[in-house]
C-alpha cells in the first residue's frame, strides 16, 4: 500500500465520497495515480474496488490493480463495474471514462482538479471541501 505523510483527501471530503459510492458492488477507480485513500475505503466496505492508471502503481492490498489507458481502453476491465469514479480528472479524460462508462453500462463519478470545470454534462453535488460530479444520462 502506498503510504503518505499526509492523507490523500480530506477525512471528511473522503468520508463523504466514500459515501455517495459504497451502494455500489464494483467500482473502477481509473487514473488512480498515488491516490489510494478513497479505493481503501471503499474496499475496507466489502465494495469490490479496481484501480487503474497508465502506470504501474502501488494500491492497497484489497484493491485490484490493472494497467489501463482511458484513451485506448480494455473494455474487460471494466464489465460489470457499476460506477467508475476518478479524484482530480483532467478534462481530456472524462469524455474517454465517460464512453467506457456507457458501453458497460456504469455511472461516472469524479472530482476535478481545482477550479476546473467539467467539459461533459453533468450533475454537481457540493461536499465539504470538493465538489462530486456525476456523468448525465448514465444508470
Amino acid at each position: 500500500m502506498a503510504s503518505h505523510k499526509d492523507p490523500d483527501v480530506e477525512p471528511a471530503t473522503r468520508d463523504a465520497i466514500v459515501a455517495r459510492l459504497s451502494d455500489a458492488d464494483a467500482v473502477v477507480e481509473v487514473a488512480i495515480g498515488h491516490r489510494t485513500e478513497i479505493a481503501a475505503a471503499l474496499a475496507a466496505r466489502g465494495v469490490d474496488v479496481t484501480a487503474t492508471d497508465v502506470r504501474e502503481r502501488a494500491v492497497p492490498a484489497d484493491v485490484a490493480f490493472v494497467r489501463d489507458d482511458l484513451t485506448d481502453p480494455d473494455p474487460a476491465v471494466y464489465r460489470g463495474a457499476d460506477r467508475l469514479f476518478a479524484q482530480n480528472f483532467p478534462a481530456e479524460l472524462q469524455r474517454p471514462a465517460r464512453e467506457i462508462a456507457e458501453v458497460c453500462g456504469a455511472k461516472l463519478s469524479f472530482t476535478t482538479l481545482g477550479a476546473e470545470e467539467p467539459v461533459i454534462d453533468v450533475t454537481r453535488e457540493a461536499l465539504p471541501g470538493e465538489t462530486l460530479y456525476r456523468a448525465a444520462g448514465l444508470p
